[in-house]
């Protein structure tokens, strides 16, 4: 039944202008494929319509983006880089470790030496 949806969907692209202003999501047509097939009057108002799909313009470009911040939880987003940040400092932490600096052990001259003599 979702294959044939689907291949509904591909022969009638004007659905997706419906779904893109919010008047309706995929699973309720899916829902009216479902129940009513696609030869039915239900589909008269959505695929008979004069419109033409439009290519979005810059200016909507720039809406969507806008709208794409707008749903971003700021909080949500900095506890998740801070928790990004803490696992990058464990990693660093790790391997720093294994490249500890091999120092020479200080080894105090004898008494009797005083300028490498």
């Amino acid at each position: 039944m979702k294959e044939e949806f689907k291949k509904f969907v591909k022969e009638n692209p004007m659905l997706l202008k419906y779904v893109e202003s919010k008047e309706k999501t995929w699973q309720e047509f899916y829902e009216m494929y479902d129940l009513y097939g696609n030869d039915n009057k239900i589909w008269e108002k959505y695929l008979n319509s004069n419109e033409v799909i439009e290519k979005k313009d810059s200016t909507n470009s720039l809406n969507d983006f806008v709208s794409i911040f707008k749903n971003i939880d700021l909080d949500s987003l900095q506890k998740s880089i801070e928790s990004i940040q803490r696992v990058l400092g464990v990693f660093q932490d790790i391997t720093n470790s294994n490249k500890e600096d091999v120092k020479k052990e200080y080894v105090p001259r004898p008494l009797y030496r005083h300028f490498e003599d």
